[in-house]
Formats: structure tokens, sequence, C-alpha cells
């Protein structure tokens, strides 16, 4: 019999999920009677998604995407049975014998056993966050970090200081798995959940909780995308065996194949039991059960002003290896300070205990070595080289835009902006220049592109074939209908808008106005998103992955709601997608194929040169003005910090997110009491160089 589709069982309870959402989605304003029975119409609708959600192979999943087929024809085709399930609930004899099961125990741990636990961390943040949501509209924010990137467990983690690769995988250690097996013929993981692994609320994680995830991230109603799309092209099959063993099976062997299991992290299915249509409102400000160390209290949310993160003490995971002597805070207390300056203020006054250092004007000239502070020992400074692929700094063409939709122009702001300048003189020769968009990836970084420098003649050689020649009174270059080469150029970073004003100055010699737009660091993401930009001056924070992903920012199902019409032709009435990381809202039909090509690829030696060929096309198309790169971190805190004697690990970002630190107990009252009496302790001025690149 075939099975229902989706089309004709899912809608009835769609409706009452609509009905049921009542007054906004304000879940306090239901009785217990509505609120019971709204649970019933979720659980009816996830288990509706298990029964009827079809495996699509890439080629159908993005042929869909690309409007090539429509969700009808898809669901005809799963009710005539002609597409496999994408969940299936198994029993622990089908699981096939002879698989090769590893527990990473074989690695050695990385956290200091000297660290002790205790104390408050004071920091800060620039702005508040927007929701407590980890998917949707604002999530992406700077606070997401610390309630799911560097906090959650994934079921393995890769090792940060091994980073060799064995049969085609980086080296994992356990997390909220015991153990797993890889099936690289069948394209399929085997994991088994270890049964001490509890939510931070003490209900157990089982294998019903990975399959909600899956359920959560392909359905719409989270509202992001790349969610959507990533959860539901890089994955076919999930089976559940029991409570605590399931495999995923991957639609490719790629190298990493294990690495694309392991690094999920299940979502509680017990705490979005009124999930539906409304899941933005209703979750805005609940705290997601973690798997991880910390979580937000609600007494700790004080909206505009500060937010913390309080260590489960029955954290389940504390004394497990690998997971031991991190984590190390009691609290992490996060104040609101939006300008730089203050919260330098703040960092000298004792207020927060730790300040990064990574610009050269607080490194050299605001806390030199031999400010009292560090010259007393109160203060450390620490630098740190790690090992990692490179954040994207650059600038962000909106190629939608008007006059930004020609490449001419496009090319010309390349020469335009002079890097060499801010690098010389505002990083003072610490960083150097990005030349790629996937910098710091080893043999999938092409080797031979490197970044348009600063040429005012080949600017307005690019500009004159735009038919801008003359110049305004104000020395910006103008076309016949008169209009100008000027664009605002928008960021969130604060403390970098100099680099901007060096930028305004030198475009201008070559005839471009740039209008600076400095905005908090929530507003300015939720302008590019929604693809309002002209040019943003942002970066992506990368994965320390195997490989550059290229898909969620050059494929043209990010940019355009439909990108091309059934001929290939660029569809006229084509409209940016907000909520994607296209930023360039690039549409190109030949790097879509080698998207396509590269993401269904096996091998890592044609993954390579298909890397190389989208890298050639996306300089050649001159979205993206490549800014810097940062082989370092730098941090200055108070002598109560502690780190271990290596400080960190090779592929970190920064001290906190290994969460390797402690606080030395007493030495905090300690060393304020010295300040105020002038007693003095030993400079700690150190430079942690294992991985300085050659």
């Amino acid at each position: 019999m075939p099975r229902p589709s989706i089309a004709t069982a899912l809608p009835a309870l769609l409706a009452l999920l609509l009905l049921s959402t009542g007054c906004g989605g304000d879940r306090d304003a239901m009785d217990s009677g509505a609120l019971e029975e709204r649970r019933a119409m979720a659980r009816a609708a996830m288990e509706e998604h298990f029964a009827n959600q079809p495996s699509m192979t890439p080629s159908l999943r993005e042929a869909f995407e690309r409007g090539e087929i429509t969700q009808e024809e898809i669901d005809a085709m799963a009710a005539a049975g002609e597409l496999e399930p994408f969940f299936v609930f198994a029993t622990p004899d089908d699981i096939p014998d002879g698989l090769d099961w590893q527990d990473g125990s074989d690695l050695p741990e990385f956290a200091s056993p000297d660290a002790q636990k205790g104390g408050t961390w004071y920091t800060a943040i620039q702005d508040f966050p927007r929701t407590l949501r980890r998917v949707g509209p604002d999530a992406n924010s700077a606070f997401r970090p610390f309630i799911l990137d560097d906090v959650v467990m994934s079921f393995g983690n890769r090792h940060p200081e091994d980073i060799s690769i064995v049969d085609g995988n980086f080296r994992y250690y356990p997390g909220i798995a015991e153990s797993w097996a890889e099936d690289r013929a069948n394209r399929t993981v085997y994991v088994r959940i270890n049964p001490a692994a509890r939510w931070s609320d003490g209900e157990r994680i089982t294998a019903d909780d990975l399959l909600f995830m899956f359920y959560f991230f392909q359905s719409p109603w989270i509202n992001d995308p790349w969610y959507n799309n990533f959860y539901s092209r890089n994955y076919v099959r999930v089976v559940r065996y029991d409570d605590l063993t399931f495999s995923v099976t991957l639609p490719e062997a790629k190298p990493d194949m294990l690495g694309r299991v392991l690094n999920l992290e299940p979502l509680p299915a017990h705490f979005f039991d009124e999930f539906g249509p409304d899941f933005v409102d209703r979750y805005q400000w609940r705290f997601v059960p973690t798997s991880g160390a910390y979580v937000v209290r609600d007494q700790d949310v004080r909206r505009g002003r500060s937010i913390a993160l309080t260590r489960n003490e029955d954290w389940w995971a504390k004394d497990l290896p690998f997971w031991r002597n991190r984590f190390n805070y009691d609290r992490v207390h996060f104040s609101v300070i939006r300008d730089t300056a203050k919260r330098f203020e703040s960092f000298r006054a004792g207020e927060i205990d730790a300040f990064g250092l990574n610009l050269p004007d607080y490194f050299y000239d605001r806390l030199p070595d031999d400010d009292p502070l560090v010259a007393n020992g109160l203060v450390a400074k620490y630098t740190f080289y790690n090992e990692r692929p490179r954040p994207t700094y650059g600038f962000w063409i909106n190629s939608s835009r008007p006059l930004l939709d020609n490449r001419d122009i496009r090319e010309g702001l390349h020469y335009a902006s002079n890097w060499e300048r801010v690098l010389r003189e505002y990083f003072r020769g610490d960083y150097t220049r990005m030349h790629t968009t996937a910098d710091g990836y080893g043999e999938f970084t092409h080797p031979d592109i490197r970044a348009r420098e600063f040429d005012v003649d080949k600017a307005l050689e690019a500009f004159a074939r735009a038919g801008f020649t003359e110049r305004d009174n104000d020395g910006v270059l103008v076309n016949e209908r008169g209009q100008r080469l000027a664009f605002t150029l928008t960021t969130g970073y604060e403390n970098l808008q100099d680099i901007l004003t060096i930028m305004q100055r030198e475009a201008l010699r070559a005839g471009v106005n740039f209008r600076i737009e400095v905005l908090d660091g929530t507003a300015a993401w939720k302008k590019v998103q929604e693809k309002q930009h002209d040019i943003q001056f942002v970066a992506f924070n990368v994965s320390p992955e195997m490989y550059p992903r290229y898909w969620e920012t050059y494929h043209s199902v990010n940019a355009y709601d439909r990108a091309f019409l059934p001929d290939g032709s660029p569809n006229p009435d084509r409209r940016p997608k907000a909520q994607t990381n296209n930023l360039q809202v690039i549409a190109n039909r030949e790097l879509d194929d080698l998207i396509e090509r590269y993401r269904a690829s096996e091998r890592a030696d044609e993954m390579r040169e298909l890397a190389f060929r989208m890298e050639e096309i996306l300089y050649e198309d001159a979205s993206f003005i490549p800014g810097f790169v940062m082989p370092f971190y730098r941090v200055a805190a108070w002598r109560w910090a502690r780190w271990p004697e290596h400080f960190d690990v090779r592929i970190s970002r920064d001290p906190l997110q290994y969460w390797l630190g402690w606080i030395e107990p007493g030495k905090r009252e300690q060393v304020l009491a010295a300040r105020r009496s002038g007693e003095s302790f030993d400079p700690i001025i150190e430079v942690h160089d294992r991985y300085r690149p050659d």
C-alpha cells in the first residue's frame, strides 16, 4: 500500500496548529487543556513527518530547489512508493555484524589536571541577544557560541590537538556517544549513545532526540533555510534501533563522512513538545535544555543589561575523559558594554577579567608591556598562534543592488580598496592579506590566486568600462546619467571602524565615495541577512573542517527565491532571498553545477580541483574583496585567570572556545589588594608559538 502523501495528511494538522497558537503564540494565555491539545497536535505532526518524509537523492533535492520539480510531484513519487523513507524504525537485530566500533580512548586529553572549579568569570558583549533560540531569525548573534557552538556536546568531537587524518577522517573523542562504527561501503555511521547522557533538566538523551532533531531542522517552521537544506540534502536515512542506538546514512562517502554524523547534536524532543508554526515567537526566550555544562536561568536574563551562564552541578559529563577539567567557572557573567573603549576601561578597573588585544592599538599603545598593570604583574599578556581555517574578513558586495550588479564596478572596487595600507598602518604588519574565500584549508586552498592590490589606475580603467569617467565637485566619479559611484559600507564591528575610515579616504582617490555605517552587531547582521546592504564589512567564523563549504554562501538557491527560469535564463522577477549566507547574492549556473558536483564527490583529489575552479569563478565575479588574516589571537587577563601550561589547543579561535581556563582561588582579592597597596609580582608576557606558521 502506498504511504499517505504528506500533502494530503499534514494540512489538517497544520490548520489545527495554526488555530492553537492563539494569542500570538503566548503559551501563558493557554489553559492546561488547550496546552495539552496543542502538544497532542504537535506530536501528531511529528509522527506524520516520520511516517511520510521521503529520502531524496541529491539530484532530486537540487532539482526541487531550482524549481525544476514541484512539491506536488515529489509527493506523488512518495505516494507511489518511488522514494525510500527518510526515517526508519528497526530493532537491534538489524544492526550488521562485524562492525568495528571505536571510542577514541587512545587519544590524549588536553585539559590541565591542575584546573580548579569555582568563581565567576566576568566578561562583556557588545549588544544583548535578541533571542535565546539557537535557530531562526536573529539567532546567529555574538552570544550564540555560549549557548550552542562552544558549549553543547555533539556525539563526538574532533580532537583539537591531533590534526592527523586516519582512513579519511579526523580523530574524534566521545561526547554524547559511547562508541561509533563507520560502514563506508554503505555510507553509514552507527552510533551508541552513552547510557549516562542527560539533558540539563535531567531527562535522558535518546535516539528519539536525534530523530526529532532531523524533523525540527527539516521543518519550515523554524524559518531558517540553511538548516532546512543542510539536514535534508546531506543525509538520506536515519534508523532507530533502540533507545540508545541509531545509524545515519549519507548520500556520499565523503572524506569526512564520520564527522558529518559525530558532529551532530540532538535536540530535546520533550522540550519542543509545543513545536509548531509559531515556533519563532513561542520559543523566543526559552532556554533549550543542553547536553553541555552551562545553562541560562530565567533570573539571569536582564534584557539589555546582562546575561549569565551557570554551571550545571549535575552535568552528566563532568568527570568523563576529555570533558573533565574544563568548564571550570561556576558562572560566566556577560555585561552589555557597546563601546570598545569603555570595555577596555572596565577591564582596567578589574570589572571584567580579560580583554582581547588583537588590535595593535590596544596591544602596543593602550596596554604596552611597560604599562604599570603589566610591568607590576597584575595583568598578563598572552599571544597564542593557532592553526585553523581563517574567518572571512572582507567586503561582501551585494551584487543585486544598482551599479553593484555591474562586474566592472565590482572589480574597480577591489582596486580602490587599500588593504595594503590597512595592513601596514592599522595592523602594523602583524596581519597578512587574505587571498581567497577559503584560506587556511591546506591542500583545498587555491595556491595561485592572489587578491587584487590597491591600484588607482586599474580602478579607473574598470570604472571607465562601466561608463564612469568624470568626477563631480567632491571628486566622485559620475556617469552620463548623473549617477555617482557612492555606496554605503556597513559594519557591526565598532572596534574596527577606523579601517573603514582609511578605506573611505583611499577610495576617494579612485573616485569612490564610501558612506560609512556602523551599527551594533545584531542590527548589522540583520541588515545583511535581509540583503539590504550595499557592501558589508563582516566575516564568517569557519569551523576547522577538512574542506571549505560553498553551497550556503554561493549557490543561487540561497541568492534568490527562484534565480533562473526553466530555460536557464535569469528570472526577471526574482527577489533576493533573506535569512541565507549568500551575502553577495551571487547566482551563476556554472558555479551551481560545480557546487553540486563538489557536494556529490567522494574523492579528495576531485573535490580539490572543483574547489580551485570555484575560487577562480569567485575571483572573476569580484563580489568579495578579501581582507586580512590573523594567524594568532592576543588577550590580556588579570593575574587570577589561569590556563594550562600550553595555554590553549591547536585549532582554538579564542580562550573561551574550549573552556580550559580557571580562576585561582583567593587570587582575585590578593591581586586587587596588591594594586591598592602598590605591591608587584613578576610580569607575565607569554608568546605560545608552537603552531606559528613558517
